[in-house]
């Protein structure tokens, strides 16, 4: 398969996933109606009977259990546009309607196939996008006007569909690939399948690594939280005291304090670090824990219901002050290792193996690993804007100035970087570029799969496409045209 088919591919199956996506997109239609009467069709032959049904005025098709309205997509295109997606940029309606028609038949047969989402997790992203939705329109009168709903309510719970069939969705197009790899010889045919002139241009690449130091936290800073822990839950038990309330006044987890410290957590679902988990699944109902620590800080918590496997807990979280002494400290540590390696008493990846805080790159020499990519090459035009900044000036092996950072875990930190490699723009070569190549091979076998799915799929499920969508030219043949 040839790069400009690869890329066509990537924007028919990625580019238009906003239909599906409950964070990023926050799109709102009304496509999640479940139709009342099923009417299975195991056939083209059998499609006919389609014609003996009313149609539904504003009805633009039904795939399996599911319908599309013709405002689903007029709502879809008001979403594009508000999100700033300009005119030359907009996908065509028939390409939005062709999307859809996608979502629904994943979604059906996500519950078909029996899959199962959490639906606690789904519901407890609506605040979330109320709120976005509070920011781009305004009141909530105008929301409900826009989404032509009578009650927040009623919207509340169409966002839900709409969440939990994107979340099937996602479902069952992560089940169809789950099980796809690419054998070495594949990746070879995949490569020697691009034409010379069309293989792909890898953008200049650099490898990474850093030292970081963290002020150290006092003993005495530590025992200072762990008592007010105590003093809160002895409040609260004594004196009837609300836990929710001195959540929201004093708990350090910005995240949670606005709902009182409140977390739901699942049993067989891992969330929060292992620490945090083990504490409130020890808990009876009505309990507060004892003061415990994790990599943020020292806790308490109150688990307030358990829901089968679901533990509706609160937590107040206290980190620990860090002393001017302690910061200056560290600065003064981190400033003697750089001169130190700038002086050639030893190498980065030395001093980064003996003196480094981040366990996460301390045995690997400091080496920064790519979250996207799992190794440890950046594109330089794909890099995180920040650490683009701290590196853009660095030649090869120089050693950056101290920076003083910050994280989820740690409110100040001081850190040196160097770039240990760099990789100049190039056109793809197999022996080089092994990895990225077989990253495109999975991906093309991926797609293939999918295709191959939705064909089959099409030709199983009851499909009727209304109007003037049956003129629009699809890459899928949800007309069912004999071929």
């Amino acid at each position: 398969m040839q790069l400009k088919t690869i890329n066509l591919k990537f924007l028919t199956n990625t580019k238009f996933l906003f239909t599906v996506t409950t964070l990023l997109g926050f799109t709102f239609a009304n496509a999640q109606e479940i139709i009342e009467e099923k009417e299975e069709v195991k056939s083209v032959d059998t499609v006919n009977t389609a014609n003996q049904r009313k149609k539904i005025d504003g009805v633009a098709a039904v795939v399996g259990d599911y319908v599309v309205l013709d405002s689903d997509l007029d709502k879809e295109i008001i979403q594009l546009q508000q999100r700033g997606v300009s005119a030359s940029e907009m996908p065509s309606r028939c390409q939005l309607f062709g999307k859809l028609l996608e979502d629904k038949l994943y979604a059906h047969h996500a519950i078909q196939d029996s899959i199962v989402v959490n639906e606690l997790e789904i519901r407890s992203n609506i605040d979330q996008q109320m709120s976005y939705l509070m920011e781009q329109i305004g009141s909530m009168e105008e929301i409900l006007k826009f989404y032509n709903k009578d009650s927040e309510e009623s919207l509340r719970e169409e966002i839900f569909e709409i969440n939990k069939n994107g979340k099937l969705a996602m479902e069952m197009q992560r089940k169809i690939v789950e099980d796809i790899e690419v054998t070495p010889e594949e990746v070879r045919e995949y490569f020697n399948e691009i034409p010379q002139e069309e293989r792909p241009i890898f953008g200049t690449e650099l490898k990474v690594a850093q030292i970081v130091v963290i002020p150290k936290v006092s003993e005495e800073e530590k025992q200072k939280v762990i008592d007010r822990l105590r003093e809160f839950k002895a409040d609260v038990i004594e004196n009837g005291a609300s836990f929710t309330t001195k959540a929201v006044f004093y708990s350090d987890d910005v995240a949670s304090r606005k709902d009182g410290g409140k977390y739901s957590l699942n049993k067989k679902r891992p969330q929060m670090v292992k620490e945090f988990r083990d504490v409130a699944f020890s808990l009876q109902e009505g309990e507060i824990s004892e003061p415990f620590e994790t990599d943020f800080g020292y806790h308490i918590i109150y688990l307030e219901k358990i829901r089968g496997q679901i533990y509706d807990v609160r937590h107040i979280l206290l980190r620990p002050e860090i002393t001017q002494e302690a910061v200056q400290e560290a600065k003064d540590k981190i400033e003697l290792i750089r001169q130190r390696i700038v002086d050639g008493e030893i190498t980065f990846a030395d001093a980064a193996r003996e003196m480094s805080d981040e366990k996460e790159t301390r045995q690997d020499g400091g080496q920064l690993i790519n979250p996207k990519t799992q190794d440890f090459n950046f594109e330089l035009t794909k890099m995180d804007p920040e650490l683009y900044t701290q590196i853009q000036n660095l030649k090869d092996n120089e050693i950056s100035l101290v920076y003083q950072d910050e994280d989820r875990v740690n409110r100040i930190k001081f850190k040196i970087l160097t770039v240990t490699d760099r990789i100049d723009e190039h056109k793809a070569d197999f022996a080089k570029d092994y990895l990225k190549i077989k990253s495109l091979a999975e991906q093309d076998k991926q797609y293939k799969a999918i295709d191959k799915w939705l064909d089959e799929k099409i030709l199983d499920t009851y499909i009727k496409v209304n109007g003037e969508y049956r003129d629009c030219e699809f890459s899928s043949n949800w007309l069912k045209k004999e071929e």
